[in-house]
Protein backbone atom coordinates (compact mmCIF):
# COMPACT_ATOMS: atom_id res chain seq x y z
CA UNK A 1 0.00 0.00 0.00
CA UNK A 2 1.38 3.37 -0.99
CA UNK A 3 1.37 6.14 1.55
CA UNK A 4 -0.18 9.51 0.74
CA UNK A 5 2.33 11.99 -0.60
CA UNK A 6 1.92 14.26 2.39
CA UNK A 7 2.58 11.42 4.85
CA UNK A 8 6.09 11.74 6.34
CA UNK A 9 8.48 8.98 5.34
CA UNK A 10 10.33 7.50 8.29
CA UNK A 11 13.39 5.65 7.14
CA UNK A 12 14.35 3.38 9.97
CA UNK A 13 12.85 5.75 12.48
CA UNK A 14 9.96 5.09 14.81
CA UNK A 15 7.17 7.59 15.44
CA UNK A 16 6.87 8.33 19.13
CA UNK A 17 3.36 9.08 20.31
CA UNK A 18 2.90 10.41 23.86
CA UNK A 19 -0.10 8.30 24.80
CA UNK A 20 0.03 9.60 28.38
CA UNK A 21 -0.46 13.27 27.45
CA UNK A 22 -4.28 13.20 27.12
CA UNK A 23 -4.51 11.46 30.48
CA UNK A 24 -2.16 14.01 32.04
CA UNK A 25 -4.28 16.85 30.66
CA UNK A 26 -7.46 15.30 32.01
CA UNK A 27 -5.78 14.80 35.38
CA UNK A 28 -4.76 18.47 35.41
CA UNK A 29 -8.33 19.52 34.64
CA UNK A 30 -9.60 17.34 37.46
CA UNK A 31 -7.12 18.91 39.88
CA UNK A 32 -8.27 22.39 38.86
CA UNK A 33 -12.01 21.72 38.81
CA UNK A 34 -12.30 19.52 41.91
CA UNK A 35 -11.67 22.31 44.47
CA UNK A 36 -14.26 24.53 42.79
CA UNK A 37 -16.75 21.68 42.71
CA UNK A 38 -16.34 21.40 46.49
CA UNK A 39 -16.72 25.18 46.78
CA UNK A 40 -20.01 24.85 44.88
CA UNK A 41 -21.18 22.11 47.26
CA UNK A 42 -20.37 24.25 50.29
CA UNK A 43 -22.08 27.24 48.68
CA UNK A 44 -25.23 25.14 48.32
CA UNK A 45 -25.01 24.14 52.00
CA UNK A 46 -24.71 27.74 53.14
CA UNK A 47 -27.67 28.59 50.93
CA UNK A 48 -29.72 25.85 52.58
CA UNK A 49 -28.74 27.10 56.03
CA UNK A 50 -29.94 30.62 55.25
CA UNK A 51 -33.16 29.34 53.73
CA UNK A 52 -33.75 27.36 56.92
CA UNK A 53 -33.08 30.26 59.27
CA UNK A 54 -35.18 32.61 57.10
CA UNK A 55 -38.16 30.26 57.03
CA UNK A 56 -39.53 31.50 60.36
CA UNK A 57 -39.15 35.27 59.72
CA UNK A 58 -40.77 35.02 56.28
CA UNK A 59 -43.58 32.76 57.53
CA UNK A 60 -44.15 34.66 60.79
CA UNK A 61 -47.38 36.32 59.61
CA UNK A 62 -48.90 32.89 58.88
CA UNK A 63 -47.48 31.34 62.06
CA UNK A 64 -49.04 34.10 64.18
CA UNK A 65 -52.50 32.95 63.10
CA UNK A 66 -51.89 29.74 65.09
CA UNK A 67 -49.25 30.79 67.61
CA UNK A 68 -49.33 34.39 68.97
CA UNK A 69 -45.85 35.96 68.78
CA UNK A 70 -45.12 39.50 70.03
CA UNK A 71 -42.09 41.59 69.00
CA UNK A 72 -40.27 40.62 72.19
CA UNK A 73 -41.07 36.94 71.63
CA UNK A 74 -39.98 37.16 67.99
CA UNK A 75 -36.67 38.61 69.18
CA UNK A 76 -36.40 35.76 71.70
CA UNK A 77 -36.88 33.18 68.93
CA UNK A 78 -34.04 34.68 66.90
CA UNK A 79 -31.78 35.03 69.94
CA UNK A 80 -32.42 31.41 70.90
CA UNK A 81 -31.15 30.35 67.49
CA UNK A 82 -28.15 32.67 67.67
CA UNK A 83 -27.18 31.67 71.23
CA UNK A 84 -26.66 28.00 70.40
CA UNK A 85 -25.33 28.95 66.97
CA UNK A 86 -22.64 31.02 68.69
CA UNK A 87 -21.63 28.22 71.06
CA UNK A 88 -21.52 25.57 68.35
CA UNK A 89 -19.82 27.92 65.90
CA UNK A 90 -16.82 27.90 68.22
CA UNK A 91 -17.25 24.28 69.26
CA UNK A 92 -18.06 23.22 65.72
CA UNK A 93 -14.78 24.64 64.49
CA UNK A 94 -12.89 22.63 67.10
CA UNK A 95 -14.93 19.54 66.20
CA UNK A 96 -14.00 19.92 62.54
CA UNK A 97 -10.35 20.26 63.45
CA UNK A 98 -10.68 17.00 65.41
CA UNK A 99 -12.80 14.72 63.16
CA UNK A 100 -12.33 16.31 59.76
CA UNK A 101 -14.40 18.30 57.32
CA UNK A 102 -16.23 15.46 55.61
CA UNK A 103 -17.65 13.78 58.69
CA UNK A 104 -18.22 16.97 60.68
CA UNK A 105 -20.11 18.80 57.94
CA UNK A 106 -22.33 15.81 57.15
CA UNK A 107 -23.30 15.42 60.82
CA UNK A 108 -23.96 19.14 61.14
CA UNK A 109 -26.24 19.30 58.10
CA UNK A 110 -28.21 16.20 59.13
CA UNK A 111 -28.76 17.66 62.62
CA UNK A 112 -29.95 21.07 61.48
CA UNK A 113 -32.20 19.60 58.79
CA UNK A 114 -34.02 17.52 61.38
CA UNK A 115 -34.23 20.57 63.66
CA UNK A 116 -35.69 22.64 60.84
CA UNK A 117 -38.37 20.02 60.17
CA UNK A 118 -39.17 20.03 63.91
CA UNK A 119 -40.49 23.61 63.57
CA UNK A 120 -43.38 22.19 61.58
CA UNK A 121 -44.60 20.18 64.58
CA UNK A 122 -44.69 23.18 66.96
CA UNK A 123 -47.98 23.80 68.78
CA UNK A 124 -46.80 26.74 70.87
CA UNK A 125 -44.01 29.21 71.56
CA UNK A 126 -42.04 26.81 73.77
CA UNK A 127 -41.66 24.22 71.03
CA UNK A 128 -40.69 26.91 68.54
CA UNK A 129 -37.95 28.06 70.92
CA UNK A 130 -36.72 24.47 71.33
CA UNK A 131 -36.60 24.03 67.56
CA UNK A 132 -34.65 27.28 67.16
CA UNK A 133 -32.15 26.18 69.80
CA UNK A 134 -31.58 22.88 67.99
CA UNK A 135 -31.31 24.59 64.61
CA UNK A 136 -28.59 26.89 65.92
CA UNK A 137 -26.66 23.93 67.30
CA UNK A 138 -26.63 22.24 63.91
CA UNK A 139 -25.77 25.24 61.77
CA UNK A 140 -22.78 26.21 63.90
CA UNK A 141 -20.27 24.17 61.90
CA UNK A 142 -21.26 25.59 58.50
CA UNK A 143 -18.83 28.46 58.06
CA UNK A 144 -15.91 26.81 59.91
CA UNK A 145 -16.29 23.90 57.47
CA UNK A 146 -16.35 26.29 54.53
CA UNK A 147 -13.18 27.95 55.79
CA UNK A 148 -11.44 24.58 56.14
CA UNK A 149 -12.37 23.53 52.61
CA UNK A 150 -10.86 26.74 51.24
CA UNK A 151 -7.69 26.41 53.32
CA UNK A 152 -7.23 22.77 52.29
CA UNK A 153 -7.88 23.08 48.56
CA UNK A 154 -7.09 26.62 47.38
CA UNK A 155 -4.03 28.92 47.38
CA UNK A 156 -4.14 32.35 49.01
CA UNK A 157 -4.68 34.15 45.68
CA UNK A 158 -8.01 32.33 45.19
CA UNK A 159 -9.34 32.14 48.74
CA UNK A 160 -11.11 35.49 48.93
CA UNK A 161 -12.91 34.76 45.66
CA UNK A 162 -13.91 31.32 46.92
CA UNK A 163 -15.12 32.67 50.26
CA UNK A 164 -17.03 35.34 48.37
CA UNK A 165 -18.78 32.65 46.34
CA UNK A 166 -19.54 30.63 49.46
CA UNK A 167 -20.77 33.70 51.27
CA UNK A 168 -22.99 34.39 48.25
CA UNK A 169 -24.76 31.19 49.28
CA UNK A 170 -26.28 33.21 52.10
CA UNK A 171 -27.95 35.34 49.46
CA UNK A 172 -28.93 32.31 47.39
CA UNK A 173 -30.92 30.90 50.30
CA UNK A 174 -32.27 34.27 51.37
CA UNK A 175 -33.34 35.22 47.83
CA UNK A 176 -35.21 31.95 47.37
CA UNK A 177 -36.87 32.15 50.78
CA UNK A 178 -39.46 34.94 50.24
CA UNK A 179 -40.91 33.80 46.88
CA UNK A 180 -40.69 30.06 47.53
CA UNK A 181 -41.99 30.25 51.09
CA UNK A 182 -44.64 32.70 49.94
CA UNK A 183 -45.77 30.21 47.30
CA UNK A 184 -46.01 27.44 49.89
CA UNK A 185 -47.91 29.71 52.29
CA UNK A 186 -50.36 30.82 49.62
CA UNK A 187 -51.07 27.25 48.49
CA UNK A 188 -50.72 25.25 51.71
CA UNK A 189 -49.93 25.19 55.43
CA UNK A 190 -46.98 27.05 56.99
CA UNK A 191 -45.78 23.76 58.49
CA UNK A 192 -44.98 22.46 55.00
CA UNK A 193 -42.29 25.14 54.71
CA UNK A 194 -40.19 23.47 57.40
CA UNK A 195 -40.80 19.92 56.19
CA UNK A 196 -39.66 20.94 52.70
CA UNK A 197 -36.52 22.66 54.01
CA UNK A 198 -35.57 19.68 56.19
CA UNK A 199 -35.88 17.28 53.26
CA UNK A 200 -33.58 19.37 51.05
CA UNK A 201 -30.95 19.50 53.80
CA UNK A 202 -30.93 15.73 54.33
CA UNK A 203 -30.45 15.23 50.58
CA UNK A 204 -27.41 17.52 50.70
CA UNK A 205 -25.91 15.69 53.69
CA UNK A 206 -26.04 12.40 51.79
CA UNK A 207 -24.47 14.01 48.72
CA UNK A 208 -21.65 15.56 50.76
CA UNK A 209 -20.81 12.29 52.48
CA UNK A 210 -20.74 10.52 49.12
CA UNK A 211 -18.75 13.07 47.12
CA UNK A 212 -16.37 15.00 49.37
CA UNK A 213 -12.79 13.93 50.05
CA UNK A 214 -10.02 15.96 51.65
CA UNK A 215 -6.67 16.41 49.88
CA UNK A 216 -5.04 13.54 51.76
CA UNK A 217 -7.93 11.18 51.01
CA UNK A 218 -7.84 12.27 47.37
CA UNK A 219 -4.10 11.68 47.16
CA UNK A 220 -3.14 15.27 46.33
CA UNK A 221 -1.06 17.89 48.09
CA UNK A 222 -2.93 20.32 50.31
CA UNK A 223 -2.82 24.02 49.39
CA UNK A 224 -2.37 24.96 53.02
CA UNK A 225 0.88 26.39 54.27
CA UNK A 226 3.95 24.36 55.09
CA UNK A 227 3.03 24.81 58.72
CA UNK A 228 -0.37 23.16 58.29
CA UNK A 229 0.32 20.58 60.98
CA UNK A 230 1.07 23.20 63.63
CA UNK A 231 -1.97 23.39 65.89
CA UNK A 232 -2.40 26.46 68.06
CA UNK A 233 -4.09 25.84 71.44
CA UNK A 234 -7.39 27.58 72.09
CA UNK A 235 -6.08 29.50 75.10
CA UNK A 236 -3.32 30.95 72.95
CA UNK A 237 -5.82 31.89 70.26
CA UNK A 238 -8.02 33.60 72.84
CA UNK A 239 -5.07 35.64 74.08
CA UNK A 240 -4.17 36.75 70.55
CA UNK A 241 -4.64 40.44 69.75
CA UNK A 242 -5.48 39.58 66.14
CA UNK A 243 -8.06 36.96 67.05
CA UNK A 244 -9.72 39.17 69.67
CA UNK A 245 -9.83 42.03 67.16
CA UNK A 246 -11.55 39.88 64.54
CA UNK A 247 -13.97 38.46 67.13
CA UNK A 248 -14.88 41.96 68.34
CA UNK A 249 -15.30 43.28 64.80
CA UNK A 250 -17.60 40.38 63.94
CA UNK A 251 -19.52 40.89 67.20
CA UNK A 252 -20.36 44.43 66.12
CA UNK A 253 -20.95 43.89 62.41
CA UNK A 254 -23.08 40.77 62.86
CA UNK A 255 -25.19 42.57 65.46
CA UNK A 256 -26.28 44.77 62.57
CA UNK A 257 -26.48 41.97 60.03
CA UNK A 258 -28.60 39.55 62.02
CA UNK A 259 -31.06 42.28 62.88
CA UNK A 260 -31.46 43.15 59.19
CA UNK A 261 -31.56 39.50 58.15
CA UNK A 262 -34.26 38.41 60.58
CA UNK A 263 -36.28 41.61 60.87
CA UNK A 264 -36.52 42.74 57.24
CA UNK A 265 -39.67 40.67 56.50
CA UNK A 266 -41.22 41.69 59.84
CA UNK A 267 -40.37 45.35 59.24
CA UNK A 268 -42.12 45.15 55.88
CA UNK A 269 -45.13 43.46 57.51
CA UNK A 270 -45.38 45.83 60.48
CA UNK A 271 -44.06 49.22 59.33
CA UNK A 272 -44.78 49.17 55.60
CA UNK A 273 -48.07 47.26 55.55
CA UNK A 274 -46.90 44.37 53.35
CA UNK A 275 -48.87 41.13 53.17
CA UNK A 276 -47.42 37.67 52.43
CA UNK A 277 -47.80 38.16 48.68
CA UNK A 278 -45.99 41.52 48.72
CA UNK A 279 -43.15 40.13 50.85
CA UNK A 280 -42.74 37.22 48.43
CA UNK A 281 -42.55 39.70 45.52
CA UNK A 282 -40.11 42.25 46.95
CA UNK A 283 -38.25 41.04 50.06
CA UNK A 284 -35.75 39.02 48.01
CA UNK A 285 -34.24 42.13 46.38
CA UNK A 286 -31.85 43.19 49.22
CA UNK A 287 -30.74 39.58 49.64
CA UNK A 288 -29.89 39.40 45.94
CA UNK A 289 -27.74 42.49 46.38
CA UNK A 290 -26.00 40.79 49.31
CA UNK A 291 -25.05 37.90 47.03
CA UNK A 292 -23.51 40.26 44.49
CA UNK A 293 -21.59 41.93 47.29
CA UNK A 294 -20.33 38.58 48.56
CA UNK A 295 -18.83 37.77 45.19
CA UNK A 296 -17.53 41.20 44.20
CA UNK A 297 -15.86 41.87 47.54
CA UNK A 298 -13.84 38.68 47.31
CA UNK A 299 -13.16 39.18 43.61
CA UNK A 300 -11.93 42.74 44.17
CA UNK A 301 -9.56 41.71 46.95
CA UNK A 302 -8.22 38.75 44.97
CA UNK A 303 -7.78 40.97 41.90
CA UNK A 304 -5.68 43.41 43.91
CA UNK A 305 -3.60 40.53 45.25
CA UNK A 306 -2.97 39.06 41.79
CA UNK A 307 -1.99 42.49 40.46
CA UNK A 308 0.90 42.60 42.91
CA UNK A 309 -0.64 44.46 45.83
CA UNK A 310 0.18 43.17 49.28
CA UNK A 311 -2.19 40.93 51.17
CA UNK A 312 -2.47 43.61 53.84
CA UNK A 313 -3.51 46.33 51.37
CA UNK A 314 -5.84 44.07 49.36
CA UNK A 315 -7.85 42.78 52.29
CA UNK A 316 -8.06 46.02 54.28
CA UNK A 317 -9.03 48.25 51.35
CA UNK A 318 -11.84 45.89 50.39
CA UNK A 319 -13.00 45.66 54.01
CA UNK A 320 -13.03 49.44 54.43
CA UNK A 321 -15.02 50.05 51.26
CA UNK A 322 -17.51 47.38 52.30
CA UNK A 323 -18.00 48.84 55.78
CA UNK A 324 -18.60 52.26 54.27
CA UNK A 325 -21.86 51.14 52.63
CA UNK A 326 -23.68 50.01 55.77
CA UNK A 327 -24.74 53.50 57.00
CA UNK A 328 -27.29 53.53 54.17
CA UNK A 329 -29.78 51.81 56.50
CA UNK A 330 -29.90 54.88 58.75
CA UNK A 331 -32.19 56.56 56.21
CA UNK A 332 -34.54 53.58 55.66
CA UNK A 333 -37.41 54.80 57.93
CA UNK A 334 -37.42 58.26 56.34
CA UNK A 335 -37.94 57.43 52.64
CA UNK A 336 -40.66 55.79 50.52
CA UNK A 337 -40.66 52.02 50.48
CA UNK A 338 -39.08 51.74 47.01
CA UNK A 339 -36.10 53.82 48.16
CA UNK A 340 -36.02 51.90 51.43
CA UNK A 341 -35.54 48.66 49.49
CA UNK A 342 -32.73 50.34 47.53
CA UNK A 343 -31.02 51.44 50.75
CA UNK A 344 -31.39 47.96 52.20
CA UNK A 345 -29.81 46.59 49.03
CA UNK A 346 -26.80 48.91 49.26
CA UNK A 347 -26.26 48.03 52.92
CA UNK A 348 -26.70 44.29 52.34
CA UNK A 349 -24.21 44.48 49.44
CA UNK A 350 -21.60 46.04 51.72
CA UNK A 351 -22.32 43.76 54.68
CA UNK A 352 -21.89 40.52 52.79
CA UNK A 353 -18.79 41.76 51.01
CA UNK A 354 -17.43 42.54 54.49
CA UNK A 355 -18.50 39.18 55.89
CA UNK A 356 -16.84 37.13 53.16
CA UNK A 357 -13.60 39.06 53.52
CA UNK A 358 -13.39 38.88 57.30
CA UNK A 359 -14.00 35.12 57.20
CA UNK A 360 -11.12 34.83 54.71
CA UNK A 361 -8.64 36.33 57.17
CA UNK A 362 -8.15 33.12 59.22
CA UNK A 363 -7.03 31.30 56.05
CA UNK A 364 -4.50 34.09 55.45
CA UNK A 365 -3.01 34.19 58.93
CA UNK A 366 -3.25 30.74 60.55
CA UNK A 367 -2.22 27.16 59.71
CA UNK A 368 -5.02 24.97 58.38
CA UNK A 369 -5.03 22.83 61.53
CA UNK A 370 -6.25 25.90 63.44
CA UNK A 371 -8.34 27.60 60.76
CA UNK A 372 -11.54 25.89 61.91
CA UNK A 373 -10.96 26.96 65.50
CA UNK A 374 -10.21 30.58 64.58
CA UNK A 375 -13.19 30.78 62.23
CA UNK A 376 -15.32 29.27 64.97
CA UNK A 377 -14.26 31.91 67.48
CA UNK A 378 -14.95 34.71 64.99
CA UNK A 379 -18.35 33.27 64.19
CA UNK A 380 -19.04 32.87 67.91
CA UNK A 381 -18.45 36.58 68.38
CA UNK A 382 -20.74 37.44 65.48
CA UNK A 383 -23.60 35.21 66.57
CA UNK A 384 -23.29 36.36 70.19
CA UNK A 385 -23.55 39.96 69.05
CA UNK A 386 -26.60 39.09 66.98
CA UNK A 387 -28.27 37.31 69.90
CA UNK A 388 -27.74 40.21 72.30
CA UNK A 389 -28.74 42.89 69.79
CA UNK A 390 -31.90 41.03 68.76
CA UNK A 391 -33.04 40.92 72.38
CA UNK A 392 -32.30 44.62 72.78
CA UNK A 393 -34.14 45.44 69.55
CA UNK A 394 -37.20 43.51 70.70
CA UNK A 395 -37.28 45.45 73.95
CA UNK A 396 -36.76 48.79 72.19
CA UNK A 397 -39.70 48.11 69.89
CA UNK A 398 -41.85 46.88 72.77
CA UNK A 399 -41.28 50.08 74.73
CA UNK A 400 -41.84 52.40 71.78
CA UNK A 401 -38.35 53.36 70.60
CA UNK A 402 -39.27 52.62 66.98
CA UNK A 403 -37.31 51.33 64.01
CA UNK A 404 -35.61 54.70 63.42
CA UNK A 405 -33.53 54.40 66.59
CA UNK A 406 -32.55 50.82 65.80
CA UNK A 407 -31.51 51.56 62.21
CA UNK A 408 -29.39 54.49 63.43
CA UNK A 409 -27.45 52.09 65.67
CA UNK A 410 -27.24 49.40 62.99
CA UNK A 411 -25.81 51.84 60.46
CA UNK A 412 -22.88 52.84 62.67
CA UNK A 413 -21.58 49.46 63.83
CA UNK A 414 -19.53 48.46 60.77
CA UNK A 415 -17.45 51.65 60.90
CA UNK A 416 -16.53 50.96 64.53
CA UNK A 417 -15.78 47.32 63.66
CA UNK A 418 -13.41 48.35 60.86
CA UNK A 419 -11.50 50.75 63.12
CA UNK A 420 -11.05 47.98 65.70
CA UNK A 421 -9.82 45.63 62.98
CA UNK A 422 -7.24 48.17 61.80
CA UNK A 423 -5.97 48.71 65.35
CA UNK A 424 -5.60 45.02 66.20
CA UNK A 425 -4.71 43.11 63.03
CA UNK A 426 -1.22 44.43 62.39
CA UNK A 427 0.28 43.77 58.96
CA UNK A 428 -1.35 40.79 57.25
CA UNK A 429 1.08 38.37 55.62
CA UNK A 430 0.29 35.22 53.67
CA UNK A 431 1.45 31.97 55.35
CA UNK A 432 3.01 30.82 52.07
CA UNK A 433 5.65 33.51 52.41
CA UNK A 434 6.93 31.92 55.62
CA UNK A 435 9.66 29.32 55.50
CA UNK A 436 10.62 26.82 58.15
CA UNK A 437 12.93 29.49 59.51
CA UNK A 438 9.92 31.77 59.74
CA UNK A 439 7.88 29.38 61.83
CA UNK A 440 7.85 31.84 64.65
CA UNK A 441 6.22 34.44 62.40
CA UNK A 442 3.40 32.10 61.39
CA UNK A 443 2.39 31.04 64.84
CA UNK A 444 3.32 34.30 66.51
CA UNK A 445 0.01 35.87 67.34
Amino acid sequence: MRLPRHFPKCRGQSIVVNAEKPFQERDTLRRISRPWFFVALVTAAIGISYFDRQALPVAIAAIQRNIPVSNAQFALLQSAFLATYALLYAGGGKLLDAIGTRKGFALSMAWWSLACALHGFAQGLTMLIAARLLLGMGEGAGFPAATRVIAEWLPATQRATAMGLINAGTAFGSVLAPPLIGLILLTGNWRYVFFFAGTIGMAWAISWWTLYRGPQEAGVESQSSVMSQVSIPWLRLLSSRKVLGMVTAKFLSDSAWYFCLFWLPKYLYDARGFDIKSVSYYAWIPYAASGIGSFLGGWFSSRLLRSGRSLNFSRKLALGLSAGLMPAVIFVPHVPVSFALLLFSIAFFGQQSWSGLIMTLPTDIFPVSSVGSVAGLIGFGGALGGAIFNLCAGQLLTYGAGYGTIFAIVGSLHAVAFIILLLTSGVLRAPETNTSQGQGNLVSL
